[in-house]
Parts: structure tokens; C-alpha cells; sequence
């Protein structure tokens, strides 16, 4: 079976790749990445928002763990071998195209024909990036689910493995029907945007 895509901005995947960062914060890759950026073209809170989110898909697919030590602020992950199930796929300007930039635009008079034309930018900025979401977290759920589909083979092949797999299984399990929820909620967002336009 052709393994599942991991899709990763190109700038977070380079700066993992510096042998600083096998253990780091949100905050600690937050301000390294926001170093790559142009200067001036975004909020530090939206570069947060973005880093912490693909903090908790590298969580999903096991790429990162958390310290066992729990922390309500300054949390430590630690970066661990991309899993082999998965096929990495690099993306340039992840970041900028996920609508949270905030590059400054011509200031346009406010007439009713330049405000439906920002309110349609803005509407197209937002479906493209629910869009992008839908393919992640649709990419991210055939993982998991393939990955539980396998433990089950093993596990009716080989019994004598449910000692060591079967906790595996049902966390794959769990994973997988998480992130359907997750994926109904996306594809919901998703029509709802395109009957608004």
C-alpha cells in the first residue's frame, strides 16, 4: 500500500533538521521560525497559532512526544525518527498560505463594490486554508486508520503479539475515530463556506 503523505512546511522542517531542536518549546521553535519570515508580515500570535498547530499534527503521527513531565506553559517536546508509514512532503510558504499573514494591502475606499470584493478575498483566503486542513487531517486519518487495520491483521495472525500490540491497536483505533470527528467537522465548515459565496 502507498504510504500516506505528511505535508510539512519546508522552513519548520529545515530548522528541525539543526541538531538544536531534538527537544524544544512552542515558544522556542515559535521565535525560530518567525526569524525566517519577512520582516513585518505577520503577528507573532498567528505564527503561535500556526507552529503550535503542526506541533499537535507531529503528535498525531508520532513524529514528536511530549515530556513526560506535563507543564501548563513551556511544555517540552521531543523530536523523534519520522515514522516510516508515512511519505514526508514539503510545501513551500505553508505559512503565508494558510491566511494567517498579515501582509499589508492597498488601502481601498470604502465603497460597497471594494467591500464585497475584500469580503470575497477574504471568504477565498479562509475556504483555500480550510481546504488545505481538509487534506491534512483527511491524510492524517487514513493513517491512523491504516495503521489500526494492520495491528488487527497481526493481531488475528499472530495472537500470541495481543500482549505487546493490542494497547498500540486500540490507540490507533482511538486516533482514527477522533479524527473523523475531526474530518466531519472539517467538510461541514467546507460546504458551509462554499454555500455562503
Amino acid at each position: 500500500m502507498k504510504p500516506a503523505s505528511f505535508i510539512l512546511d519546508r522552513r519548520l522542517y529545515e530548522l528541525l533538521q539543526q541538531s538544536g531542536y531534538t527537544q524544544f518549546t512552542t515558544r522556542d521553535l515559535r521565535d525560530a521560525y518567525a526569524e525566517r519570515l519577512e520582516e513585518g508580515t505577520y503577528k507573532l500570535g498567528d505564527v503561535r497559532l500556526f507552529v503550535y498547530e503542526q506541533i499537535r499534527r507531529m503528535i498525531r503521527v508520532g513524529w514528536l512526544v511530549p515530556d513526560e513531565q506535563q507543564r501548563k506553559r513551556g511544555q517540552i517536546y521531543h523530536l523523534q525518527p519520522f515514522p516510516k508509514r508515512l511519505k514526508l512532503e514539503l510545501v513551500d510558504r505553508a505559512f503565508e498560505r494558510s491566511g494567517r499573514d498579515s501582509t499589508k494591502t492597498e488601502q481601498v475606499p470604502l465603497k460597497s463594490e471594494a467591500a464585497t470584493a475584500s469580503t470575497s478575498t477574504s471568504l477565498q483566503g479562509t475556504e483555500q486554508h480550510v481546504r488545505t486542513l481538509l487534506k491534512e487531517v483527511r491524510l492524517d486519518f487514513l493513517a491512523a486508520m491504516g495503521e489500526a487495520e494492520r495491528y488487527k491483521q497481526l493481531l488475528d495472525e499472530m495472537p500470541q503479539l495481543r500482549g505487546s500490540v493490542e494497547e498500540d491497536y486500540l490507540e490507533a483505533r482511538d486516533r482514527g475515530s477522533r479524527l473523523l470527528g475531526h474530518l466531519r467537522a472539517v467538510e461541514k465548515t467546507l460546504k458551509a463556506l462554499e454555500a455562503s459565496q
